[in-house]
């Protein structure tokens, strides 16, 4: 029962990035925190009193529509490579390795799917 509270509580912040409007989505999450804080759930109080504290970083998503999600994608594919590249001779092969494109890269050419049929 616990994880069923746990998950719809989950599930109702995400709709707070639906909203068009600052307002809406500030009352959307205050109710959210009320919800969260009063579960008796000490991981989601914990999550719940961690967002409280960068609710003005959050609402300031209304105002610029812009989210982190490149940038953390970013990091995480450097430090993936770093975590690998342990043993790299110098430092010019670990920032050659960086730089080259992976596969999933918006940058390299598309090749058109073929479809098979039997």
């Amino acid at each position: 029962m616990k994880t069923a509270r746990a998950w719809a509580i989950k599930e109702s912040l995400r709709h707070f990035w639906s909203y068009k409007r600052r307002g809406w989505g500030e009352k959307h999450f205050k109710r959210w925190y009320f919800w969260a804080t009063h579960s008796r759930l000490k991981p989601v109080i914990d999550a719940a009193k961690t967002l409280k504290r960068h609710e003005a970083g959050l609402l300031s998503y209304f105002a610029h529509r812009v989210t982190n999600a490149g940038a953390e994608g970013l990091n995480s594919r450097i430090q993936a490579i770093r975590v690998a590249g342990r043993g790299y001779r110098n430092r010019k092969n670990f920032k050659d390795r960086d730089l080259v494109p992976s596969r999933r890269s918006p940058a390299l050419p598309c090749y058109p799917l073929t479809w098979v049929t039997h």
